[in-house]
């Protein structure tokens, strides 16, 4: 399993690959507690998937490039 800095980077490209359909945001949980505890952040990384339709998912973990790809098609809907 990939760890945390291998993650970012590719985030970041997802980020741009798909440009326009869909936005990443990073946060940091130390500087921004508040935020960590309003979503129930207990370990780093955690994504939360916020399809247009649809409940919002979480995913804890590092994922493969892979991975977060078939969660961008499969939760978010984004080809």
């Amino acid at each position: 399993m990939p760890a945390l800095q291998d993650a970012v980077p590719v985030l970041e490209q997802i980020a741009k690959d798909y440009d326009g359909k869909l936005n990443v945001y990073k946060v940091n949980t130390d500087e921004q507690a508040e935020i960590a505890s309003a979503f129930g952040i207990q370990s780093i990384p955690s994504l939360l998937w916020i399809p247009m339709e649809g409940k919002p998912q979480m995913s804890v973990g590092a994922l493969p490039r892979t991975g977060l790809l078939k969660l961008v098609k499969d939760v978010l809907k984004v080809e």
